[in-house]
């Protein structure tokens, strides 16, 4: 089995990734605590490659990440990028995020997700984005998943992130989508 060593320290993110990968020849490794890397970019897309390419590089091991986040299109599609940072806390990122929308008619929005495989030398070899489209309640709703979970809505669902089992929202979410996407791929590496 080849290690694959997973760009964040959440086992969570570890668990929800091996769900995915079951039956493939790769042995998924949380990356080392030491390992401390800034996301810099200003795109999914840059952010996981560079996490990945970084902790490929520093362990000699072939390395996987994501980066990804909410998009809102009355706000010019942020918080994006800066999703995780929009606020110390999941509450305080919910709130300011309903603050910001105000009683704005276009609650349109999307979950995306980019995630990025570097080789051991660090050069990214694979990438895949996932998108699941919602909108953005008025009031968190349900009491599963995590960060804007509670406030994003899937039409088709009649249900939130946060009121879906775990197998639905993996099914439907962004990150569920990427994963799909890239299973060929890793089979081909």
């Amino acid at each position: 089995m080849t290690a694959l060593v997973v760009a964040t320290g959440n086992p969570g993110k570890l668990k929800e990734m091996q769900a995915f990968l079951t039956g493939l020849d790769w042995e998924l490794l949380l990356k080392p605590e030491a390992i401390e890397i800034e996301e810099t970019g200003e795109t999914f897309a840059e952010n996981a490659c560079l996490k990945a390419s970084q902790v490929a590089l520093t362990t000699g091991e072939w390395a996987i990440a994501d980066d990804s986040g909410l998009e809102v299109d009355a706000l010019d599609g942020a918080p994006g990028v800066y999703s995780a940072r929009y606020g110390k806390t999941d509450a305080e990122r919910i709130e300011r995020l309903l603050s910001e929308l105000g009683n704005e008619l276009n609650r349109e929005a999307r979950f995306v997700c980019v995630i990025a495989i570097a080789q051991p030398d660090g050069t990214i070899v694979r990438q895949a984005e996932g998108i699941c489209a919602g909108s953005i309640l008025h009031a968190p709703r349900g009491s599963g998943g995590f960060g804007y979970d509670p406030i994003f809505y899937v039409a088709e669902q009649r249900l939130t992130f946060a009121e879906m089992s775990r197998e639905q929202k993996q099914s439907l979410s962004h990150r569920g989508k990427a994963l799909q996407a890239l299973l060929p791929q890793l089979r081909s590496l």
